[in-house]
């Protein structure tokens, strides 16, 4: 197994609370305040502030069940705002980009760094989250370890902890005082055990982090896989996990979305299916690859089971692999035909370009004319364009409709506070 016990240091960096974090950092008022995000569709609590946690709100709790505690307590719900959370994202990463030798961005409000060499770890990490509150407004936590599984467990305490001022480096204890931390925390703290290998781990025997490290790791291997092998090796400073410093490219490229209401129209879900595959397209084209195929799929409420239910898709292999925001609109366009069945209520559709493959790699076939192949290079190139300098969907197929009247609910977002001109703070 190629794990590397070396004297590396890596950490993990995470915005607290990020999503409603965002929404406070351009609304000062709501500091101090229970704040919830919601999902699609204002459905389910997706981010909590602090307050919102301290008043017993769950991850997940459905919103309109919330209402009467919302009212009372004064919570404050926001529609999720992918855009602005996207572009605050970004600006994290690029300033933690400048401090550290390697970065791994890991999620959209987390990141690894890999900090070897670097003098004096404690005072960089403080001086981290100094620079991100400073020119973002944003708070993060920073845990430090010989590991990523054990820098994941170090911003655990980071960050749950408030003695530690957000930051907390693992290897500057000493042994007693680790093994007193890895006999503190749960085994289900640990980075990669879910809900169903907790369960196994507990019926074992095996309830804390420390008894985790201490398993047999080949005995792990037989019981489970090579994944919790190295996470016990990784508990021990054996580094199992490098920085992937490179994103790999997606293997699938999928976008769907529930409807804000039921939708019955073949002219509607033939809308929404043209607008997500023309979104799918454009991810497709950034990570300069080419697709091969197109799975479509329809759905109604499978929570309503008291209203007719209907569900299919259909999987289509195009005749060459392309990137063409019009292919792809023409092959959903059709498979919808075949799809749609009226006297139904859909809920859902949603696209996935699939078999795909890098575009520098691919060859003309035969039967296509290179003209055509390069006017329609050109045209998805200006449209990316102009949809990168004025918004996503400024420049869309006609197909993808313009009132749109199914999509989804977002009755409570906040501005586009840096990336819209229109709605940026203005100072008076």
């Amino acid at each position: 197994m190629p794990c590397d016990a070396s004297d590396r240091r890596f950490a993990l960096v995470d915005v607290n609370n990020f999503y409603a974090s965002c929404e406070s950092v351009f609304n000062p008022r709501l500091i101090g305040k229970p704040v919830v995000v919601l999902s699609n569709n204002d459905g389910c609590v997706v981010a909590r502030s602090p307050e919102a946690k301290a008043l017993g709100i769950k991850m997940a709790a459905v919103w309109y069940e919330l209402r009467d505690l919302a009212r009372e307590h004064g919570v404050i719900a926001y529609s999720s705002n992918y855009t602005l959370y996207a572009d605050m994202s970004n600006r994290v990463m690029s300033i933690l980009a400048d401090m550290a030798p390697s970065q791994e961005v890991y999620s959209i409000d987390e990141c690894f760094l890999d900090l070897t060499g670097v003098p004096a770890l404690t005072p960089h990490a403080l001086s981290i989250r100094q620079r991100i509150r400073q020119w973002t407004g944003l708070t993060v936590c920073v845990g430090i370890g010989k590991t990523k599984t054990r820098a994941k467990l170090a911003n655990h305490i980071a960050k749950k902890y408030p003695e530690h001022a957000g930051v907390f480096d693992l290897e500057s204890l000493s042994a007693q005082a680790q093994d007193a931390w890895l006999r503190r925390l749960p085994v289900d703290e640990v980075w990669g055990v879910g809900y169903r290998l907790n369960q196994q781990l507990v019926g074992m025997g095996i309830r804390t982090v420390a008894d985790l490290r201490d398993a047999d790791p080949k005995l792990m291997r037989q019981r489970f896989s090579v994944v919790v092998e190295r996470i016990v090796e990784e508990l021990r400073g054996i580094a199992c996990l490098n920085l992937e410093l490179i994103a790999p490219d997606k293997q699938q490229i999928m976008s769907s979305r529930s409807f804000g209401r039921p939708v019955t129209e073949k002219d509607e879900l033939r809308e929404a299916m043209i607008s997500y595959v023309s979104r799918a397209a454009e991810k497709l084209r950034q990570q300069g690859s080419v697709a091969g195929a197109l799975h479509v799929f329809v759905q109604t409420n499978p929570f309503k089971p008291l209203t007719p239910q209907y569900s299919r898709s259909l999987t289509i292999r195009l005749p060459s692999a392309t990137d063409d925001t019009m292919t792809f609109a023409r092959f959903a366009s059709k498979a919808l035909d075949q799809l749609y069945r009226s006297g139904y209520a859909y809920k859902k559709a949603g696209t996935m370009l699939m078999d795909l493959s890098p575009k520098a790699q691919r060859q003309i076939t035969l039967f296509e004319d290179p003209s055509d192949v390069e006017r329609r290079d050109r045209l998805n190139s200006v449209m990316d364009s102009v949809n990168r300098r004025y918004g996503s969907g400024t420049l869309a197929v006609a197909g993808a409709g313009i009132q749109k009247g199914w999509r989804m609910n977002r009755a409570a977002l906040s501005r586009r506070y840096t990336t819209c001109l229109e709605e940026m703070l203005a100072a008076r």
